[in-house]
């Protein structure tokens, strides 16, 4: 009976043993916890926060996974020490994925921290500004951001030629030209075959100053397949100064009106060289903004001819030839992409007349 007394006694005494064992596995978690998740100010740290602590806080989290991670294994071994039960097998099971998660944690909170800090500042400071990496630009509502380039002399500053938008000599002095692809060849850049011909376009690049900005008009077609804008050389020399390249930008599209430098004269409708009675196609020069549509109303009449946008000639519209042949007054109404309009009044007879330009000031209606 004494024996028998004695190893119930025996076998309370491990019971009381094993749940002590457990207890204090268990408890070393949740302290370790409370030392890992508080700051030196014993308020809660702040996962991601920039400042000059951010990458000694990213260490301290580490070591606290290697603790935690520690304390887990202590408590797992503690229970594998005790006889098995459904509950222990199941705790010991999920300590791995415990601690991977913690390290996980850790690699996410270096990570948002590098990319954090990486886009914090749009001061536009940068370093080795004009060897931005050539790379597709990218469309954004109302413009896009990408490369920001020259093609004109930054210490002459000459006059824009016209370019593919047909203009010819010019008194424009800021004026740019516009990618037109947005991978090479699928043409879906702003250019859409000259229809943002005389539109005008608010430039930013970053320099070692932080970000400098221009407006220009544009004259041209970007030649270069990685292009997004490609200045003239008043523009460039405001933004780049004598260290020309290629450098990070962004732009978006805006009206023209009240923007010094990117007016060459009145607005006016220009008829191209080789009208006749029988063909013609016209342009607006220094438009308001971007040319939508241009839509001709017979003033004593009800008859509406809406043009069409050459296709293969950028920049130009055809004048029907019923027009051109007779000699009505017609409303000429020119719309803009900001939505603005100006309105001529003109004979059909007028726009038969090879490179004839019909100024605004002096047909209006």
């Amino acid at each position: 009976m004494i024996y028998i007394s004695v190893m119930k006694l025996n076998d309370r005494f491990a019971s009381i043993a094993v749940m002590a064992s457990l207890l204090a596995g268990l408890l070393a978690v949740p302290f370790a916890l409370v030392a890992c998740g508080d700051s030196s100010e014993g308020s809660p740290a702040a996962v991601g926060e920039e400042s000059s602590s951010s990458v000694s806080s990213i260490e301290e989290q580490s070591s606290c996974s290697v603790a935690l991670s520690s304390s887990a294994k202590n408590s797992s071994s503690s229970a594998k020490s005790a006889p098995s039960s459904s509950s222990a097998d199941s705790s010991s099971e999920k300590v791995p994925e415990s601690s991977s998660s913690s390290e996980k944690s850790v690699q996410s909170l270096s990570s948002s921290s590098t990319l954090s800090s990486a886009g914090s500042s749009d001061s536009g400071v940068c370093t080795n500004c004009d060897s931005y990496t050539a790379a597709d630009p990218v469309l954004v509502e109302n413009g896009g951001k990408g490369s920001v380039t020259t093609y004109g002399s930054i210490t002459a500053k000459e006059t824009s030629l016209g370019g593919a938008c047909n203009y010819g000599q010019t008194n424009i002095q800021y004026y740019a030209a516009i990618h037109v692809n947005v991978s090479p060849g699928d043409d879906k850049g702003p250019w859409d075959g000259g229809m943002a011909c005389g539109g005008c376009v608010h430039v930013k690049a970053k320099t070692p100053d932080g970000w400098k900005e221009v407006t220009v008009r544009i004259t041209d077609r970007c030649p270069d397949a990685n292009c997004g804008v490609d200045l003239g050389g008043a523009p460039a020399s405001d933004i780049m100064g004598i260290q020309v390249g290629r450098y990070y930008g962004e732009w978006e599209f805006v009206s023209c009106e009240g923007v010094e430098g990117v007016w060459g004269d009145s607005t006016s409708i220009w008829v191209k060289e080789g009208a006749s009675t029988y063909w013609s196609i016209i342009q607006v020069r220094n438009p308001k903004d971007a040319v939508r549509k241009i839509v001709f109303n017979e003033v004593d009449g009800d008859k509406t001819y809406p043009l069409e946008f050459v296709v293969g000639t950028e920049n130009f519209w055809t004048v029907p030839k019923e027009v051109l042949q007779s000699e009505k007054s017609y409303s000429v109404v020119v719309t803009y992409r900001s939505g603005t309009d100006d309105e001529w009044i003109l004979k059909g007879s007028d726009l038969a007349v090879p490179e004839a330009n019909l100024y605004l000031y002096e047909h209006r209606k």
